[in-house]
């Protein structure tokens, strides 16, 4: 399943030093939870949507509930609460393995149909949201190749870009990165 938490932060002034926590700390800490796979996180490049974006493939809502979640990774971020606005978490039906966005690549959403990722020439994965907030309750995910770039410019209304703030975090990278260690 894919586990999306979107956010924007209120103060510039902690701003970088909660993005350190975010990708450095708390996505390895994440990835480390048994049942999380992948994890990815991304700022908007696209008004009209929470800045901030992680994309996680999970076996499910019970890991979500699990003591392990709760120690390692869910809201171990209390310091920057009061900063945090526009906070959402869904988890969708299961597309597989969320797609690993490169530097040079985009992470598009869009819950207005398939449509328009269609017409900018990438092919779209379907969710449907399960859990959580379940809104938007649909949902469409693609990665914009370079080739494609040109047309972020002039993104369809209701299509949301992303520029990936990290690499994709995999369990079975993290966990053989440990063992090397």
């Amino acid at each position: 399943m894919i586990y999306t938490v979107e956010c924007s932060f209120a103060d510039p002034g902690s701003e970088a030093e909660w993005n350190d926590f975010y990708s450095l700390e708390k996505l390895p800490a994440l990835i480390s939870v048994t049942g999380f796979h992948t994890s990815q996180r991304f700022k908007a490049l696209s008004d009209g949507c929470p800045v901030y974006l992680a994309v996680h493939t999970i076996d499910g809502l019970e890991i979500l509930t699990g003591d392990e979640y709760r120690r390692k990774g869910g809201g171990n971020f209390a310091r920057w609460q009061q900063h945090i606005t526009d906070w959402h978490r869904n988890l969708y039906s299961d597309i597989g393995v969320a797609p690993s966005v490169d530097a040079d690549e985009r992470l598009a959403l869009c819950a207005n149909g398939p449509e328009p990722l269609i017409r900018m020439g990438v092919t779209p994965l379907a969710m449907h949201a399960v859990a959580l907030e379940k809104s938007p309750e649909r949902r469409w995910l693609a990665t914009l190749p370079r080739r494609n770039a040109q047309l972020a410019e002039s993104v369809p209304e209701g299509v949301h870009l992303y520029a990936p703030m990290t690499e994709q975090l995999t369990r079975f990278r993290t966990v053989s990165t440990e063992q090397e260690q």
